[in-house]
């Protein structure tokens, strides 16, 4: 593609050198970059593009988009683009060199702190049953044919124009999307053209990030301002309220869902069981029953999200609820892990406090026992919610080990000691085991049938961050592994 094309529609400060020339793709990793391409200068968290413009002119880069002065030899042999934000135009550039591939997907938007990864998961497998259906979230990514695992919830805005690319070639007519406030932030879907867009709920996390809660939920209200067909906004929750409010009066259509309020979409009639939950739905033109073979609250409000979508994209009733019915769960996402010894083992992604304090609830609706549960907090991440997530740990649980989760460049043992500040010490329900397998282990040793075991926090992910480096590791590994080790030793499971 001509250089000249790639930048339509960007703001540019200034342009120093040939734009007639032809640019074979785009990268922002210098690493990645190839002959005759265009490398996007990007300023990060712990690096600068900019510092890597000498290895990508070795790699064959011909033109560089900047947004700082920069001093080259041979600058005339190059073009350079500067602009006032290499991000927000990387989107640009992005979607010019795909050729716009959102535009012919119906693009399902969802942000929110929790709910995301089942609400999307749900979409794809209920609109699957019409089309082709694309995913794109914590887990994984789905471009129609190929599972790719993700690096981060949204990717980066060439990775993610990329995959669009891919499902419109894998015949997709759908994606269903996670979207988060960091990639709403960065600009990483500055260019991307929604349908629909749905907001979860708005609890305390990332203000590692984000400056206070209202910047949080500021960032998110920005992917409502980019839809076409229509809006659906969890109206039971306080940030739902503040965001309907702001949107309302937007030319695209707001639907709204709730058990306590007086929406769009409701719940009535709801009904808690040890392996699922059933209620009466009541929509705009019809009422029906609807099971869902995952327990809880919180799997209430996320199929409410879903059936709103699907009402509006005209996806029938008994589609849905067929679908709900049998769905298989999302990974890591209150996943029962199955076992000989009739141990009722959770593991769950729960690493905020609404999350954690939803999964212990819905744990109290069926237990017979006692509940254990197993929580850390992440390193170098939001230290507010720390002694919040083991207060409720200590409260719903009958007995909370504190633990470590991923402690990256922090100290393990002053994360615990963050979360212990929430902690009542003159209770002896509670216990420190730094070490999350030796935690593990020990909450097996304690639990006996009619017990919940919940092993909070990491859910699907599969490593463990020590320093900057990344080691195997995966709860329901080390659950089954414990289960085998102790079943067959003294201790009576």
């Amino acid at each position: 593609m001509k250089l000249y094309k790639l930048i339509e529609n960007l703001n540019i400060m200034s342009i120093d050198g040939n734009m007639d020339i032809d640019i074979s793709d785009i990268h922002y990793d210098s690493r990645l970059v190839t002959q005759n391409s265009l490398f996007i200068c990007i300023k990060g968290f712990n690096s600068d593009g900019h510092k890597y413009i000498k290895n990508a002119i070795e790699k064959g880069a011909k033109a560089f988009l900047i947004q700082d002065d920069i001093d080259i030899e041979a600058k005339g042999d190059f073009t350079f683009i500067k602009v006032t934000d290499t991000r927000e135009g990387m989107a640009t550039i992005a979607c010019n060199f795909y050729k716009n591939p959102a535009n012919t997907l119906e693009v399902i938007g969802v942000t929110g702190t929790n709910g995301k990864t089942s609400i999307t998961t749900f979409l794809k497998q209920i609109l699957s049953k019409r089309a082709q259906t694309g995913l794109i979230g914590t887990i994984n990514i789905n471009d129609g044919k190929n599972e790719i695992i993700s690096k981060n919830t949204t990717p980066e805005s060439i990775d993610l124009q990329s995959y669009f690319n891919d499902m419109i070639n894998n015949n997709c007519k759908y994606c269903a999307m996670e979207v988060s406030s960091h990639s709403l932030a960065l600009n990483r879907v500055g260019s991307v053209n929604f349908s629909i867009g749905i907001f979860t709920n708005l609890t305390e996390d990332h203000l590692d990030f984000h400056k206070n809660l209202e910047d949080y939920r500021n960032a998110k209200e920005k992917l409502f301002h980019k839809t076409s067909i229509a809006n659906i906004i969890n109206i039971d929750d306080e940030g739902g309220k503040v965001i309907f409010d702001n949107i309302k009066k937007l030319s695209t259509p707001v639907y709204t869902y709730g058990i306590n309020s007086d929406a769009d979409f409701t719940a009535s009639e709801i009904k808690l069981y040890p392996n699922g939950v059933s209620y009466k739905l009541k929509t705009p033109t019809y009422t029906d029953y609807i099971y869902v073979n995952i327990p809880g609250k919180f799997t209430v409000y996320n199929t409410l999200g879903v059936i709103s979508a699907c009402y509006i994209l005209n996806i029938d009733i008994e589609t849905i609820k067929a679908v709900l019915k049998n769905t298989p769960g999302v990974k890591g996402r209150f996943e029962n892990i199955k076992n000989d010894e009739g141990l009722t083992v959770i593991v769950d992604y729960a690493h905020t406090p609404d999350a954690l304090e939803n999964v212990l609830n819905t744990s109290k609706e069926f237990v017979k026992g006692k509940i254990i549960t197993v929580v850390g907090c992440g390193g170098d991440r939001d230290k507010t919610k720390r002694p919040i997530m083991g207060k409720i740990a200590q409260q719903k649980s009958d007995i909370s080990i504190i633990t470590s989760d991923n402690p990256r460049t922090e100290s393990p043992s002053l994360i615990i000691k963050d979360m212990l500040k929430g902690i009542d010490m003159d209770n002896d329900n509670f216990m420190v085991i730094e070490d999350r397998k030796e935690a593990i282990y020990k909450a097996i040793e304690l639990a006996n049938v009619g017990d919940v075991v919940m092993i909070a926090g990491k859910g699907h992910e599969n490593y463990q961050i020590v320093g900057t480096t990344k080691h195997h590791f995966d709860d329901k590994e080390i659950a089954l592994e414990a289960i085998d080790v102790l079943k067959s030793s003294a201790y009576n499971i």
